[in-house]
């Protein structure tokens, strides 16, 4: 399935990644993280239906270690929508 990422999730993968970079100072975690993220979207392409669906809506989620990836499955399409640091206060999602 093709993959189609949101502003709001590329924006979110930007945020973490930085966050990331500027705690540990340098980018090799950042580099990781990211490889393993995409890695886990790779697997959801393959697998639309491994994340959980949320309550009656059509929006899913699968965990990868401390990150939500939110996203809806439209025709031959993922969506992603949101990438969630799980450590975040909830009440911050947009």
């Amino acid at each position: 399935m093709r993959i189609i990422w949101s502003p709001n999730a590329l924006a979110d993968r930007i945020l973490i990644l930085d966050y990331w970079f500027q705690r540990i100072g340098n980018k090799a975690y950042s580099r990781r993280l990211d490889y393993e993220l995409k890695e886990t979207i790779r697997l959801l392409s393959r697998f639309p239906q491994i994340g959980r669906q949320i309550d009656q809506r059509e929006e899913r989620f699968l965990v990868r270690d401390n990150y939500q990836i939110f996203y809806t499955i439209f025709c031959n399409e993922i969506h992603i929508l949101h990438i969630w640091d799980s450590r975040r206060d909830p009440n911050d999602i947009s």
